[in-house]
């Protein structure tokens, strides 16, 4: 019995459209973006494969950017049954329940004034740092949070880049 491959750059570049474009709206849930992605390929390595995201994420329209944010939960809530979602918010996992409680006031807050969930990069950030992050946009134009949004999709969209590029890869 044969296993199917895993993702991986070469993968990535070699691999049917149908199936890329899967394993692509799995990092981010904007088709265009993925479009984007798919349309520059092949990658010579990760590099390019972070320039073709960077300029596929720059083309997107607030439309775009809204279908990208559907697949990101609210912070201190992550996806049930979704390790990414887990790791990537790993640092609202240990808060106090008082954290807990108070960023689930500041995402409502955020999602009134704004029409969208608070999108950040939390890997690495702990519970505290994503509450005065949320603190800080809240004072933020509605523009100017549709800019940060697409800054952290940048981001999010590197890291789990990275993760597919490197899958089933045994050069390492």
């Amino acid at each position: 019995m044969t296993s199917s491959p895993k993702p991986g750059l070469t993968w990535l570049n070699t691999t049917e459209e149908g199936a890329a474009r899967t394993a692509l709206t799995e990092v981010c849930a904007s088709d265009a973006w993925a479009s984007g992605v798919l349309a520059r390929r092949p990658y010579a390595d990760a590099a390019a494969l972070f320039a073709a995201s960077d300029a596929a994420m720059a083309e997107l329209t607030q439309e775009d950017l809204a279908e990208a944010m559907a697949g990101h939960p609210p912070i201190g809530r992550p996806k049930p049954g979704d390790p990414a979602s887990a790791r990537e918010q790993r640092g609202m996992a240990g808060a106090p329940e008082e954290l807990r409680a108070r960023m689930l006031e500041l995402n409502l807050e955020y999602q009134e004034k704004f029409g969208h969930v608070f999108l950040i990069c939390a890997t690495g950030l702990t519970g505290e740092q994503m509450r005065d992050a949320v603190l800080a946009r809240l004072g933020n134009t509605p523009e100017r949070e549709w800019e940060n949004v697409r800054n952290e999709l940048v981001k999010i969209n590197r890291i789990r880049l990275t993760r597919l590029a490197h899958e089933g890869d045994d050069s390492r």
